[in-house]
């Protein structure tokens, strides 16, 4: 009896100690922190090229054309968790090949536009709310970047602007933590560097609006 009852006891108190185990709240990961990472994409969006010719009615108009390309770079940011609610800022800089080219203007006269991105930055806010591990969130804020502009007129003559362009940007990310240090992202961003216009002459030129869109997957490491 006094054995039966001495493992009876040994078996109960394992039980209460298995419980009191699974009682315990689940681990939360913390988004709060410094990260930094790196990020690869690609870059797509559609130009508008209002030209302005008063001495020449018969062509005044406009010219779109699609630009696209590669881009990659680094970011750098700071989140602060509150319960479930994420806020933070983030800072990126891409290398970009985002370019494009237009059809002739004058159909058999070789008139034609270009557009090139060589590179890019944004400084945003960021704004989310936290499943755990999953961060879905918005952002937003300031942009700049390189923007290369051409009116080719020939093979030997044209026009061109290339000037750092500032404006804004909007959009909207998922990230999900692999481990209490490293997260995946997946981000989509819109970009709007402004219109930069080319002069040939008095009340002649042309504008160019300078946006595009990006998708980009990236890796954070948070200290």
């Amino acid at each position: 009896m006094m054995l039966a009852s001495a493992l009876l006891s040994l078996i109960s108190g394992q039980a209460l100690a298995a419980d009191a185990i699974s009682a315990e709240p689940a681990t939360v990961h913390d988004w709060s922190g410094v990260y930094v990472g790196g990020q690869i994409g690609y870059g797509f969006g559609r130009t508008d090229a209002a030209y302005n010719l008063p001495n020449t009615p018969t062509i005044r108009g406009s010219q779109n054309y699609d630009t696209d390309g590669f881009l990659g770079g680094i970011q750098l940011g700071y989140n602060y968790q509150i319960n479930s609610t994420v806020l933070g800022v983030e800072a990126d800089f891409s290398g970009a090949d985002i370019k494009g080219h237009s059809d002739e203007i004058n159909v058999g006269g070789g008139d034609t536009y270009d557009t090139k991105v060589d590179w890019f930055g944004t400084l945003r806010a960021r704004a989310g709310y936290a499943f755990d591990r999953t961060l879905i969130y918005g952002t937003g804020g300031l942009a700049f970047g390189s923007v290369e502009n051409q009116y080719l007129n020939g093979p030997l003559s044209g026009f061109s602007e290339k000037n750092t362009k500032v404006g804004w940007t909007i959009g909207a990310g998922l990230e999900q933590a692999i481990t209490d240090h490293w997260s995946a992202k997946f981000e989509y961003q819109y970009i709007d560097l402004r219109d930069q216009t080319i002069d040939y002459g008095a009340n002649s030129n042309t504008t160019f609006d300078n946006t595009f869109n990006t998708v980009r997957i990236g890796m954070n490491y948070k200290f």
